[in-house]
C-alpha cells in the first residue's frame, strides 16, 4: 500500500509571502486587462473619440494581452 501522505509532502513546497503576493497580483491583472477589453469593445458612449473598428481592435488585444499574462503566471506556478 501506497502512503500518499508522503509523496505529496515531498513533491508540495509552500510558496514563500512574496510569491505568493505576486501569484495574486498577476491574477488581478489578468482581471483587470481582461475587464478593461471588454469595457473598451461594449462601451457604447467611450470618453476618447475614436473609431469603433479601433476600438474592437484595441479591446481585442487587451484581452489577448491578458490571456498570455495567465499563461506565463500559469507556467511560473505550476510547472
Amino acid at each position: 500500500m501506497t502512503d500518499f501522505n508522503s509523496n505529496n509532502n515531498s513533491n508540495y513546497r509552500q510558496k514563500s509571502p512574496l510569491k505568493r503576493f505576486l501569484s495574486i497580483l498577476g491574477l488581478f491583472m489578468f482581471g483587470f486587462y481582461f475587464v478593461l477589453g471588454l469595457l473598451i469593445i461594449f462601451w457604447d458612449n467611450f470618453p476618447i473619440e475614436i473609431n469603433s473598428a479601433y476600438k474592437t481592435v484595441f479591446g481585442v488585444v487587451l484581452i489577448l494581452y491578458s490571456f498570455m499574462r495567465f499563461v506565463r503566471l500559469w507556467q511560473n506556478n505550476f510547472n
